[in-house]
């Protein structure tokens, strides 16, 4: 029996690796397979990412990289959330450092959300369920990008207001949701001893470093952050390229299936890449817009690992949370667009 046992064991790991294997190789075959065969569509998906990325990303998302790691760099963190702590305290009843990446996951927008909670829990100022719990509901679309590159998009019928209550007051109650029945226990409303010894060692370590002489701490904070912004830029245009090139391979799989499944693009589009799906969906798909935007698609999806690499959290507990709010966000807008029109 216990040779039995193995045995089934052994072969159920043999053959789940084969076919991940069998997958990726597929993928990757067909994937190249389509490049080489039509070129030009390839071309143009990875360009319109490209320009994407460019033209509303870098300006939208840069300068809050820098400006958020020199506040870390420079231990100013904690004091800037102090001016939101009387509107945010009260509700979720959290230490200054978790407050700092709830104000900057929704002023800044994805992927900054993720990557403070990240930073944070790296130098040892938040808990592993402190990060757990601000991943869950931190990491949205940028107020920014939303007024500026989304809403052009949506009916002007529906006021402004409507549109920002849900993209940003559903992952906001979602997120009380949560650390009032799921985190109500699991996390301290204060500093700890233990996390500000491990923060302070962590400074101590990086202080005994052997290094050249360093510039004054201001000029040494915004070298430091702008290296660390170009880097995480350029990751997420490289994702936003990549997502937006594999576009091309629903768009070829429909012309080949009946004229019906061609309802089916708009949806993949969004899934695959939000941006560019925006564009394409256009000022037809409102409502799918708005649902597919808390979610963020796969191309966000693989961001947001990139992001929380080389930490302990999970990017599938990520994705449900985020499905979640997806389905939420259904709801509400599904009963505005009905009151409106």
């Amino acid at each position: 029996m216990y040779e039995y046992t193995t045995f089934s064991l052994l072969w159920g790991s043999f053959l789940q690796k084969f076919i991940k294997k069998s997958a990726s190789l597929c993928f990757f075959a067909v994937t190249t397979y389509i490049i080489l065969r039509y070129p030009r569509p390839s071309l143009s998906y990875a360009l319109l990412g490209l320009n994407t990325w460019f033209q509303n990303m870098i300006p939208t998302l840069f300068p809050f990289m820098v400006l958020s790691g020199m506040m870390l760099r420079l231990g100013v963190s904690d004091q800037f959330a102090g001016l939101f702590r009387p509107l945010l305290y009260p509700f979720f009843r959290l230490k200054r450092s978790c407050l700092y990446c709830i104000v900057i996951g929704f002023l800044c927008g994805f992927p900054m959300g993720a990557r403070i909670t990240a930073d944070l829990y790296r130098m040892g100022r938040i808990t592993g369920e402190e990060a757990s719990f601000l991943l869950a509901f931190c990491n949205n679309i940028g107020p920014v990008f939303f007024m500026g590159y989304v809403l052009p998009f949506l009916p002007a019928q529906i006021p402004v207001f409507f549109y920002l209550l849900g993209m940003y007051g559903v992952p906001m109650l979602y997120g009380w949701f949560l650390r009032r029945f799921r985190y109500a226990h699991s996390i301290c409303d204060t500093e700890t001893p233990q996390t500000a010894f491990r923060f302070q060692t962590a400074l101590c370590r990086k202080a005994e470093s052997p290094c050249a002489q360093k510039p004054p701490a201001f000029a040494d904070a915004l070298d430091e952050s702008v290296s660390s912004g170009l880097q995480s830029i350029t990751k997420l245009g490289g994702y936003m390229i990549f997502f937006n090139l594999l576009n091309v391979l629903p768009q070829l799989a429909f012309t080949f299936l009946p004229s019906g499944a061609s309802v089916l693009r708009v949806p993949v589009c969004l899934l695959m890449e939000i941006t560019s799906g925006i564009r394409i969906a256009g000022e037809a798909h409102p409502l799918m817009i708005l649902v597919f935007l808390q979610f963020g698609g796969i191309s966000c999806i693989a961001q947001t690992l990139g992001m929380i690499a080389g930490t302990d959290l999970s990017i599938g507990t990520y994705t449900l949370h985020k499905l979640m709010q997806s389905a939420f966000a259904f709801a509400y807008y599904g009963a505005l667009f009905h009151i409106f029109f």
